[in-house]
């Protein structure tokens, strides 16, 4: 089903100032598609997880209002707006083995014991779960306690799946593994989802489409290439990922492209928001493994900026600089794959900097 959000807000009283209020959501708006797995991304506070709680009913606007396939449900409670949620704490119930608590819901809607078990064991087996079925939650691991829960919510079939933060609670090692079987099972089913996360590479892995969120507003909706490539603004552009904000020099524009100037040399860049006219002042987002860092003496040094190694960090795959651009106070992040093939730079020499009109994006400076 589809869900659409029609200028959603949301106030709470001000617990230091009882006359006043606070915004947790402001003007939210948006469409999502049947099938679609959108996530809702942001630092603490942003609105993010009211703006969850608000669609599955937890929640009661200030004002605005909620569709679920076609249907307005602002009014209705949650156990009327044929949504699942699977939350953080998992919520698995002790005292029933792994098979009860996935049939726990189709137990309460009354279908017969048989019924019960034979949708039970459907869901398990697409889950990789049918050999814990008469297993106690207490013998799981945190995945498998995670696949329970998520494996409870689908069962029911509902119109909407709900994700508040599911794997906060697991290692980076299990939250690796598990947004990508989320992923795998919400498009095997097909239902439309709405995932919560600060967390942004689990919000890349996992996303159709990326709604980033900043004090209750919306800054950008878009694909996780959209938000990582081409942000709308600066905080954006921030926020996803590491990232260089590099000035330059507008030379001209034309409405294709915008061409821009370095300190040493100048570069057509067709990837750009806001307006521009020759001599305004821009910056130029350039992520760090877009960057190409010679010694300025080799054969192919030939950089758009010139400046000194200041520190060096081996991962192994890789290889990440810290760069003291000449002729600014500035530092720019620059990584290198497969460092023992290439080689590495020492801390103190001098090095030029280019990078690809393709992996460059312009935003306005100011």
């Amino acid at each position: 089903m589809s869900v659409r959000l029609e200028s959603l807000f949301k106030y709470f009283p001000d617990p230091e100032h009882p006359d006043q209020r606070v915004t947790a959501v402001e003007d939210v708006s948006l469409e999502i598609e049947e099938g679609e797995m959108v996530t809702f991304l942001g630092p603490s506070g942003c609105g993010k997880t009211t703006t969850l709680r608000i669609i599955s009913g937890f929640e009661a606007p200030s004002s605005g209002s909620v569709w679920i396939g076609g249907e307005e449900v602002s009014h209705l409670p949650p156990n009327r707006r044929d949504t699942s949620m699977v939350f953080q704490s998992y919520a698995i119930f002790p005292h029933l083995s792994v098979g009860q608590n996935i049939g726990f819901g189709l137990e309460l809607r009354g279908l017969k014991p048989a019924k019960v078990k034979e949708k039970v064991l459907e869901i398990m087996e697409v889950m990789n779960l049918t050999d814990l079925y008469q297993r106690s939650p207490d013998q799981l691991s945190g995945g498998q306690q995670q696949r329970v829960a998520l494996a409870r919510a689908i069962v029911n079939r509902p119109k909407v799946l709900l994700f508040d933060e599911p794997l906060s609670n697991l290692d980076a090692k299990l939250r690796e593994q598990m947004r990508v079987e989320i992923r795998r099972i919400q498009q095997t089913f097909g239902i439309t989802s709405i995932y919560v996360t600060h967390d942004q590479a689990e919000a890349m892995t996992v996303s159709d489409r990326i709604v980033v969120m900043k004090q209750g507003r919306i800054m950008q909706v878009g694909t996780p290439f959209e938000i990582y490539s081409r942000p709308a603004n600066y905080f954006v552009a921030d926020f996803i990922g590491r990232v260089n904000f590099i000035p330059c020099t507008v030379d001209s524009v034309t409405p294709d492209a915008v061409d821009v100037s370095y300190t040493g040399g100048s570069r057509s860049v067709s990837s750009f928001r806001g307006s521009y006219a020759p001599g305004d002042q821009a910056l130029t987002v350039v992520r760090p493994e877009s960057l190409r860092v010679v010694k300025s003496d080799a054969a192919t040094a030939a950089g758009l900026l010139t400046g000194t190694v200041d520190k060096r960090v081996y991962l192994g795959p890789t290889a990440e600089y810290v760069i003291n651009v000449a002729g600014s106070d500035k530092t720019i992040q620059a990584v290198t794959n497969n460092p023992v093939e290439e080689g590495f730079l020492d801390i103190g020499d001098s090095v030029e900097i280019a990078f690809s009109a393709v992996s460059a994006h312009l935003l306005p400076d100011g």
